[in-house]
């Protein structure tokens, strides 16, 4: 059976649901699609963790996150940015897992009350685990609506692998960081130029100002 063909006025009566961002995170990314997928990438020590635990802390006010830590694990790293971004603040609504195990996880979101936001760190490291691109977007359609939120390393400028390439694709909302700011490239983008500043101080480094943007990458390294 051949699939529906919709007019511009089943389009525009559609009802889609928003993620209800406000302040800051509205003025850069917009109001994002429920269930659409975040693919985040940005170089080594550009900020890139400590963004993924402030937009988790912020999600946690809108509905339970799960963090599936597949890159760092629950270790000493993971322990100090819990602490610096006080996410005992949220812990009834955060929760943290290492299994890479993608058929797990299924069985895991399948259960009611689970999770609305899950955060995979990083695509690379579940890619290793078996989640190839076809598991992964089966895994995403199985579950409409939730927000699949994935962190990529990344290579000269692009994410590391081909897998990863595609699944960029596929994402609605796209998050680069660099010299401890957030751009938004996807669809929702807000106000043009707008960028999130995930950690003030180090963007002072990397840029002498807060107005004047880097010529070229920084090379020091992040704790966080």
């Amino acid at each position: 059976m051949a699939k529906r063909a919709y007019s511009p006025k089943d389009v525009a009566s559609i009802n889609h649901k928003v993620l209800p961002f406000t302040g800051k995170w509205k003025e850069v990314f917009g109001e994002p699609e429920q269930g659409d997928t975040w693919f985040i990438t940005g170089p080594s020590a550009s900020g890139k963790s400590s963004f993924v635990m402030q937009l988790a802390k912020m999600l946690c006010g809108i509905g339970s996150v799960l963090y599936v830590s597949l890159e760092e694990g629950v270790g000493l790293s993971m322990q100090k940015r819990l602490e610096r971004f006080k996410m005992n603040e949220v812990q009834g609504s955060f929760r943290i897992i290492t299994d890479g195990d993608i058929e797990e996880l299924g069985k895991r979101l399948a259960k009611p009350k689970s999770a609305k936001f899950i955060i995979v760190d990083s695509y690379q490291e579940a890619y290793e685990a078996g989640w190839e691109y076809k598991l992964t977007a089966e895994l995403i359609e199985r579950f409409p609506k939730k927000t699949f939120i994935f962190i990529s390393q990344e290579d000269k400028g692009k994410p590391l692998g081909k897998p990863a390439i595609r699944l960029k694709y596929k994402a609605g909302v796209k998050v680069r960081t660099q010299g401890y700011r957030a751009y938004c490239q996807g669809r929702y983008a807000g106000q043009v130029g707008a960028y999130y500043s995930i950690w003030e101080e180090k963007e002072v480094e990397v840029y002498n100002t807060l107005n004047d943007g880097p010529e070229t990458e920084t090379a020091d390294e992040s704790p966080v």
